[in-house]
Parts: structure tokens; C-alpha cells; sequence
């Protein structure tokens, strides 16, 4: 299924800094998804849209107009995984400002329900190794 979006004139640009455990976590579910990834955050009525390059967030009344995006992720200038990650905000619609105000716990919030939604079930299993020895990937369990 392919999916577009479309953006009007961008109307401001601000500064923002990514709490640690919403970038890593974002990250980490956007690596199991593969390029793209779709996070709905229902208390909003949005959707979060996510590839490695930016996330960007429509709402469902508009779905095809991007009206924020976060853009330019810079994970290198900190020091620890544990620190926030500057990034830019971009808006594209004028009730963007408000938006903001709700979106990153929210986002958080969804980000934290698919991932708890995507928690393996079954039964883990130990490899008993010798001392010493490397693991063979293609001896693994699937």
C-alpha cells in the first residue's frame, strides 16, 4: 500500500529537543518495521508517520496534509543513549503551535503501546554454550 502527503508553505521552524526514551524507542520500533512506520495516537486523533529522516504528523480530519514534521534528528551530539536528542520543528498549519503542546507525551504514549503490543509471548530459549566457544547465528532457535 503506498501512501501520500502533501505539505503546504512551511510557517515557522523551532528548536526542539527529543526526550531519550521516545527517540530510542521510536528508533528501535522503526528498525523492526523496516523504512516506514505508522503510529496512530488516538487521544489526538493523529497519525505519526515515521522513516529515518523525519516523523511527520497528520490529523485524521486531514490525512493527507502533513502539519508538523520533526526533521533533522541529531542523536550524534550527545554524549550518552540517556540524553535528549535536539531536532527541528517544522509547521506547516497554523493550529501547529497548539498541537505541540500535546504531541510529544501523546506520541510517546502511542510510541509505548505498540511496542508493548509487539512484546514477544512465547518462551525464551537458553543456549547452554562451553566456555569460550562462539555461537553459531545459524544454530539458533527462529
Amino acid at each position: 500500500m503506498e501512501e501520500h502527503f502533501y505539505r503546504e508553505e512551511e510557517i515557522a521552524r523551532k528548536p526542539g529537543m527529543l526526550p531519550a526514551e521516545t527517540y530510542n524507542l521510536a528508533h528501535t520500533l522503526l528498525a523492526r518495521a523496516g523504512k516506514c512506520l505508522f503510529v496512530p495516537i488516538r487521544s489526538l486523533q493523529y497519525m505519526a508517520v515515521l522513516d529515518t529522516e523525519e516523523f511527520i504528523f497528520v490529523d485524521s480530519q486531514n490525512k493527507a496534509w502533513v502539519e508538523l514534521a520533526w526533521q533533522h534528528f541529531r542523536p550524534q551530539t550527545r554524549d550518552s543513549l540517556n540524553e535528549p536528542v535536539p531536532f527541528e520543528i517544522v509547521h506547516y498549519l497554523p493550529h501547529a503551535e497548539e498541537t505541540m503542546r500535546r504531541l510529544p507525551g501523546e506520541f510517546h504514549q502511542a510510541l509505548r503501546l505498540l511496542a508493548d503490543r509487539q512484546k514477544p509471548d512465547g518462551p525464551a530459549t537458553i543456549l547452554n554454550l562451553p566456555p569460550g566457544s562462539t555461537p553459531d547465528p545459524q544454530d539458533e532457535p527462529r
